[in-house]
């Protein structure tokens, strides 16, 4: 009976660490966004926003925000937008107003839970009816006025898709010491049972 009290108790304390050192690892992904990934858009968006599966982290104001930018359209490409975003939870939107018809491109980072900065990059198509008016855009990526905003440009589109952080060496350090711990107590579980199922038992 001790025996199996003994190693029900290293299963939980294994399960337990495991449960912990999960978030270290949880990175933020994309679940949705307006307007939607290769859809067709007819009236001005007003806003273009992104939707993770998790709270966002408001970095603004200390060199790494989140940012959204939209260009098109694809043969004659230019920005649209005035580079402000705001974060609500896990939303990150822009006010946009488009401009010619054409397929649109949005490059987007955010920060996830974990600390690590993620980007990407979709399409749309823009066929606007008589109705909507058109904006001029602009040659260069706009930057937003609000002072001690800190957002910046997104990340280089080519390595969209993946992390991207200019303290990517510390943050793998941080990862494999969660792991090298995760290790080390496992053995160490696995030790402690070995010991109590080899002791003999007392007649």
């Amino acid at each position: 009976m001790l025996k199996r009290s003994a190693l029900a108790g290293v299963v939980l304390a294994v399960a337990s660490l495991g449960a912990t050192a999960a978030p270290a690892f949880a990175h933020n992904y994309l679940v949705g966004s307006t307007p939607a990934a290769g859809s067709i858009v007819t009236e001005q968006p007003g806003t273009v926003s992104i939707t993770t599966n998790d709270n966002l982290l408001d970095l603004s104001g200390q060199g790494d925000g989140s940012v959204i930018q939209v260009t098109g359209p694809a043969d004659a490409p230019r920005y649209y937008g005035d580079g402000c975003s705001t974060i609500a939870g896990p939303t990150l939107e822009t006010a946009v107003q488009l401009g010619q018809p054409g397929e649109y491109t949005v490059t987007w980072q955010v920060v996830s839970t974990d600390g690590h900065p993620i980007s990407d990059t979709f399409s749309f198509t823009w066929q606007p009816d008589a109705a909507q008016v058109l904006n001029e855009g602009s040659a260069t990526a706009p930057e937003c006025a609000t002072a001690g905003s800190g957002q910046t440009g997104p990340a280089d589109p080519d390595a969209a898709g993946t992390d991207v952080s200019e303290s990517g060496s510390a943050v793998d350090v941080t990862d494999l010491l969660w792991i090298g711990g995760a290790l080390v107590a496992i053995l160490a579980a696995i030790g402690v049972t070995l010991l109590l199922l080899r002791r003999p038992t007392p007649k």
